[in-house]
């Protein structure tokens, strides 16, 4: 789905807001500033009329008389600094209260989308802020391993259930530290209820938190956006979908039980464009699954199970249902 115009216009009036209350919060800051030390504004407004007099000195050819100014301008930097030292500040301390401090709330870092902005896309298209909710919840802090135990081995991986769960929470925390170092891709399966959802949301916390851009759909979701957009490239400009291929990470939860849709030939090709462009283009994204690799190839193309075989790390999580033992504690 595209961003309009209207949208657009919209998430641009939130960022002028923002500079504007930014402008106004810098100036609060000075003032306060002038108002415990005069010497502060008396400095600024040298430094202003002499800029402006060594300025004319140099267009009139009179290079002494210009370097004369510039020595009493950097007599008067050295003086400003020696009073931020002795107030115990800096010039820092006079900047505006930023929410995003890379872009310092313009929405761009050069000609560059800031991440903030991105997100700030995404939330409006998709309407990912419930997902905000859930990450207050379902995150590291409450990430906890004594569900799994570790008296009883899985056939198929030799391991116990406690050393698939450190296994993948090791995992995830190494996907996170490496993020923006080394592609890689991650597959939760396991059946129903035994973290596999979670883990994928610890992420998406972390990441968004590191000013990553983020978005999660549940597979009907997704399946329901792979039938209204096209990922095909076009002549004329980039796909509709272009947010979806182009996020830092996208989250795919519970691929498998979007009943109905799985086989439409439609948008299992389009899933297909989504993953293969996604690993083309070096973006992240993490599938939550009941279904094991050869299901999936099953369930849709051997080109999808191609994809994910060769390109994503496979985490398998086994146990009993975490939602249920939380409720048998209680």
């Amino acid at each position: 789905m595209p961003l309009t115009n209207s949208q657009f216009a919209s998430i641009t009036r939130e960022y002028e807001q923002k500079q504007q209350r930014n402008h106004h919060n810098e100036i609060q800051k000075k003032e306060a500033l002038y108002h415990k030390e005069p010497r502060f504004l008396e400095i600024e407004q040298q430094i202003g009329s002499i800029t402006v007099a060594r300025t004319k000195a140099l267009i009139n050819g009179e290079p002494k008389l210009a370097d004369d100014y510039e020595q009493q301008l950097e007599n008067l930097r050295r003086e400003k600094e020696n009073l931020f030292r002795f107030h115990g500040l800096t010039p820092k301390d006079l900047e505006p209260d930023y929410d995003c401090p890379d872009c310092k709330d313009t929405g761009y870092i050069g000609n560059e989308k800031c991440h903030c902005l991105k997100q700030a896309c995404i939330d409006l298209v998709y309407t990912q802020s419930n997902i905000k909710e859930i990450l207050a919840r379902e995150n590291f802090s409450n990430f906890s391993l004594d569900f799994y135990p570790n008296d009883i081995v899985d056939p198929s991986s030799k391991m116990t259930p406690y050393q698939l769960a450190c296994h993948a929470y090791q995992t995830a925390l190494d996907f996170i530290r490496d993020f923006d170092t080394t592609f890689n891709n991650l597959i939760f399966t396991g059946n129903t209820g035994v973290g596999k959802t979670f883990l994928s949301n610890c992420i998406a916390k972390e990441l968004l938190n590191s000013g990553h851009s983020v978005i999660y759909f549940s597979a009907d979701q997704l399946f329901n956006k792979l039938i209204q957009s096209r990922f095909e490239r076009s002549q004329d400009g980039p796909p509709e979908g272009e947010l979806i291929l182009d996020c830092d990470l996208l989250i795919i939860d519970d691929l498998g039980t979007e009943f109905g849709t799985g086989r439409n030939s439609g948008a299992v090709s389009q899933l297909f464009l989504c993953i293969n462009e996604r690993i083309l283009r070096k973006k992240s994204t993490i599938i939550s699954t009941n279904l094991s690799l050869q299901q999936i190839a099953d369930t849709y193309t051997e080109r999808i199970f191609s994809r994910l075989s060769s390109n994503y790390t496979l985490l398998k999580l086994v146990g009993n249902d975490i939602r249920i033992q939380k409720k048998i504690q209680v």
